[in-house]
């Protein structure tokens, strides 16, 4: 067993994948489709307040990943989801541009695309963890806002868009309650327990 999770590690499918294994980088891509999607969500609701569906950009993006994966230069799996965001940030950026009709490339839109979506990386984790916790041997080898993201698509789609509002996009809660139709008493207590909630989901990595 403890081969066959070795096999299926990220930095184990990222060796795979560059020898030229197909199957290999598909299992890999697969592994950041919760994170990709919220990265672009919350892109997205911040620029566009919804406008776009993340689904098509995150699929853009895997177009891309696979298109240019033999210029990747990378060994781990922090490398690769940076790579992954780098990607993202540009394929939002032409979408956005598409969108507004500018026809000029703005690379300094990319940068601050790219930025935002570090800083919701280390958001997610760095909110949204437990005080003092640490995580397991098996999950420590993995990029901890990728487990996050994973734990975050298993929540009730309220506790997520809760949390998703009040933590990443940094909304107030009035602000969030307005969003989502509901008290700013009831958004409080929906918040609370949509993070214990989380915490329980990501005690079980």
């Amino acid at each position: 067993m403890a081969d066959l999770a070795a096999e299926d590690s990220p930095d184990e499918l990222i060796r795979t994948a560059r020898t030229g294994g197909e199957p290999a980088f598909g299992r890999l891509l697969s592994r950041y489709g919760n994170y990709l999607t919220l990265l672009a969500r919350v892109e997205v609701g911040r620029r566009l307040q919804g406008k776009l569906d993340p689904a098509d950009l995150v699929q853009d993006t895997y177009l891309e990943a696979h298109r240019h994966f033999p210029g990747f230069r990378g060994t781990t799996e922090p490398e690769f989801a940076s790579w992954l965001r780098q990607i993202l940030a540009g394929v939002l950026a032409n979408t956005i541009r598409r969108y507004f009709g500018t026809k000029a490339r703005d690379p300094r839109l990319e940068q601050e695309l790219q930025a935002g979506m570090d800083q919701s990386s280390c958001l997610l984790v760095g909110q949204l963890a437990a005080p003092g916790s640490s995580p397991s041997e098996a999950a420590s080898r993995r990029e901890q806002a990728v487990l996050f993201a994973d734990a975050l698509g298993r929540l009730p789609d309220d506790h997520r868009e809760v949390l998703i509002l009040r933590n990443l996009e940094g909304l107030t809660f009035p602000v969030v309650a307005q969003r989502m139709g509901r008290s700013v008493d009831r958004v409080e207590r929906l918040w609370m327990r949509a993070v214990v909630r989380l915490r329980q989901v990501m005690g079980g990595e």
